[in-house]
């Protein structure tokens, strides 16, 4: 039996902190995973440009409220899901992904923790597992599951390697460059044929 396991992010919806830096004004909070390969580093820089500037879990939940799926993101999900087990992976925060979720129809996500105190300020994170993704899809292939995944940013290069197959979507061109052995797509109906093959194997 597969499972899809499916980065969110730059997947699904758009970046989270591409779009707060926008709304805030903050140029520097544009840097993703497909900058930083280093999570921790990132997320502890992030912290650390809030602090500066005063900002808290509320300011970037306003900017969520505002985000929506990219275009046919949903029904590409719903036709997934309706073929396949589906589990959306991701390094966001449970206090993030909330109304994303609610948008794409209630699947299923694991992700992270933020730390947050009484004002607000998000003053730490709680990973759910170490290289939570990689270690996600290994503890369903050790309980029967096949798994396909798939990611746009170094932080999905992972799991995507110990899959049965592997898919890159909408990454940029060096990860694409750097992983020619997986097939990189840009458009919802070219990767659900994609996977339509994979599941019938």
């Amino acid at each position: 039996m597969y499972i899809t396991c499916l980065d969110l992010e730059g997947v699904l919806v758009p970046e989270i902190w591409i779009a707060f830096s926008k709304e805030s004004g903050i140029p520097e909070l544009c840097r993703t995973t497909r900058d930083e390969p280093d999570y921790d580093k990132l997320m502890k820089w992030r912290l650390g440009i809030l602090k500066e500037h005063g900002l808290g879990l509320k300011e970037i939940q306003a900017t969520i409220e505002k985000i929506d799926p990219m275009p046919g993101a949903k029904e590409f999900l719903d036709e997934l899901r309706s073929l396949s087990q589906v589990i959306i992976i991701s390094d966001t925060f449970a206090q993030f992904a909330g109304p994303l979720m609610k948008k794409l129809g209630l699947p299923t996500i694991f992700c992270n923790s933020l730390d947050v105190a009484p004002n607000g300020e998000i003053t730490g994170y709680k990973m759910r597992c170490e290289k939570s993704k990689l270690t996600t899809v290994k503890a369903l292939q050790s309980i029967g599951f096949e798994t396909i995944a798939g990611g746009d940013s170094f932080n999905d290069l992972g799991m995507i390697q110990a899959s049965k197959f592997g898919f890159l979507f909408r990454t940029t061109e060096q990860i694409q460059k750097d992983y020619p052995q997986y097939p990189a797509f840009t458009e919802y109906g070219e990767l659900l044929s994609y996977l339509k093959d994979c599941l019938s194997k």
